[in-house]
């Protein structure tokens, strides 16, 4: 008999990991303070006005502003188990519509699980520090994460950006979408993280969350493998965590139905899934 998956628990010394991503959006108001002081602006047209500075200077043409100047609007986290195998699936928003719920909750998820290692893709670059001034500016404490991400050489969070890259040693060219579709991975599909902003624009947030939910997958499988090239686990090991995984994905599914879709795209026929 095929060992069943563990059952789902919240019991922090089962918990090893919190594999995670966010989309983000450009503060309007901060901007307009920001970029614009006395001009006032509103939200929507300072954020115009600073995304035409930012393709003006940017060499391909790029609106991105930078991540002090945006706030977080979605949060996926799977968390992991020790033996690798996913355990549960949060998505976090703030859709109640009580602004700074997700902060508040993504934090509190932090707080409750101390001993889980964080696993990112750029996200010591990106998502942390959006989260971390977003704390600041509500005042959440952290203690457990401040005082271990604070010491450089504690391998408390995982960036695979910086774990491909050699802490930046050269430009990991594709980023997640690359090393997703190596592993025969769907990468990116429908949604790309430039039309995030025009999606919530369009209060299509349900869409966002799927695409934060996709990219967190795809960084859940690509730490996978980078366990086997640390030597933690065999590649056939790596193989029944895939198959343990993807049969417990496939019952999320009927909560989060973009998860059947994306296991239909990896490069591994459909039918090999069971789906």
């Amino acid at each position: 008999m095929t060992p069943q998956h563990p059952p789902s628990t919240t019991d922090p010394a089962d918990s090893a990991y919190l594999v995670f991503d966010i989309e983000a959006i450009p503060d309007g108001d901060l901007v307009a303070k920001v970029r614009f002081p006395g001009e006032g602006l509103k939200a929507v047209e300072a954020i115009s006005r600073a995304q035409g500075q930012e393709r003006a200077k940017s060499p391909t043409g790029s609106d991105f502003l930078p991540p002090t100047l945006q706030k977080p609007i979605s949060v996926c986290v799977v968390r992991v188990g020790q033996d690798l195998l996913p355990r549960n699936i949060g998505i976090l928003d703030d859709s109640a519509g009580t602004p700074g719920s997700l902060v508040q909750k993504f934090w509190l998820g932090i707080n409750r699980y101390p001993k889980a290692q964080l696993v990112t893709f750029n996200g010591r670059g990106y998502d942390m520090p959006l989260l971390e001034l977003a704390a600041f500016e509500l005042g959440i404490p952290a203690k457990s994460h401040y005082e271990l991400s604070r010491k450089r050489f504690i391998n408390y969070h995982i960036d695979l950006m910086d774990w491909f890259s050699n802490y930046r040693a050269f430009n990991l060219n594709g980023g997640l979408n690359l090393l997703a579709k190596k592993l025969g991975l769907p990468g990116k599909f429908d949604i790309t993280g430039d039309k995030v902003y025009e999606l919530y624009q369009e209060n299509r947030l349900s869409e966002i969350n799927d695409y934060c939910l996709c990219d967190t997958l795809d960084t859940y499988f690509i730490f996978l493998r980078t366990r086997v090239m640390a030597g933690e686990i065999s590649l056939s090991e790596e193989g029944q965590v895939r198959t343990k995984a993807v049969d417990w994905l496939l019952e999320q599914s009927t909560k989060y139905p973009i998860i059947r879709k994306w296991l239909g795209l990896w490069a591994t026929p459909p039918e090999a899934l069971g789906l």
